[in-house]
């Protein structure tokens, strides 16, 4: 398939605080903030950034739509007219939910909430249903969630549906790195379809990450990756000349 050109997009790489939903907001506003001074429609953040990778304080960290402490996420979204997708865990009847959250320009929360759950995972949280993904012009964005992209048919799904960009949003260590980029990478290259990956930029949940977010072109070629470790944002755009890639400071 021929990608929709979606406009500029970010991947941000952040380094988050255990359980301090506050101070993670802040820092996702100034990397938005920055995402969207450099033109950017869509910013992408990591699993479960806004708390950290911290199943055994879930449940008493679970957020639903009407929480304060997401209404500077959504203000942002609107005021800078950007897309903004990170995670959370998301509050349900019984345990909580792995959710990624999309804060639209319109002002407007969709949620996706991730299928597939590690081994381990069903103790502190529920496999979700998945959802929607993102309309942006004319341009569609799938979601996924860590353990999703262990699913060769969640990616194919996404390339059946048409989507211009398969958007991970994941928890990857140092160990686990080759094999979820391989796997991603691929993807690309069997659907045609680019790819990008969100990590966090530290530790979290006792995993060393690995950072080295990245974006894939429909070939399966790095177009931008992150270094390693440590807070990053990354800018992505396709023209007629193809695929740029550039890391942003965020002081800028």
């Amino acid at each position: 398939m021929t990608p929709v050109d979606i406009g500029p997009f970010a991947i941000a790489q952040p380094v988050v605080a255990r359980g301090d939903i506050a101070a993670n907001v802040a820092r996702h506003l100034v990397l938005v903030e920055a995402a969207a001074r450099q033109g950017a429609r869509l910013v992408l953040f990591p699993e479960l950034a806004l708390t950290g990778y911290e199943p055994s304080l879930a449940a008493a960290l679970a957020l639903d739509a009407g929480a304060p402490a997401l209404e500077p996420l959504r203000e942002a979204a609107v005021r800078l007219g950007i897309a903004v997708v990170t995670g959370a865990p998301w509050k349900t009847a019984g345990l909580p939910r792995i959710a990624a959250l999309s804060f639209l320009p319109d002002g407007t929360l969709q949620v996706y909430t991730k299928q597939y759950l590690h081994a381990g995972e069903e103790a502190a949280f529920a496999a979700g249903d998945g959802g929607a993904g993102l309309r942006l012009g004319g341009a569609s964005v799938a979601l996924a969630v860590c353990a999703d992209i262990a699913h060769g048919d969640h990616a194919a799904a996404a390339a059946h549906c048409g989507a211009d960009l398969y958007a991970a949003s994941m928890l990857v260590s140092e160990n686990g790195y080759e094999t979820d980029a391989g796997l991603l990478r691929g993807y690309a290259r069997e659907h045609r379809m680019p790819v990008a990956m969100a990590n966090h930029g530290g530790p979290t949940g006792g995993w060393a990450c690995a950072g080295r977010s990245a974006l894939w072109d429909e070939n399966g070629n790095i177009v931008i990756a992150a270094g390693g470790a440590g807070e990053c944002l990354l800018l992505a755009r396709r023209d007629r000349d193809g695929w740029h890639g550039k890391a942003i400071d965020p002081a800028t």
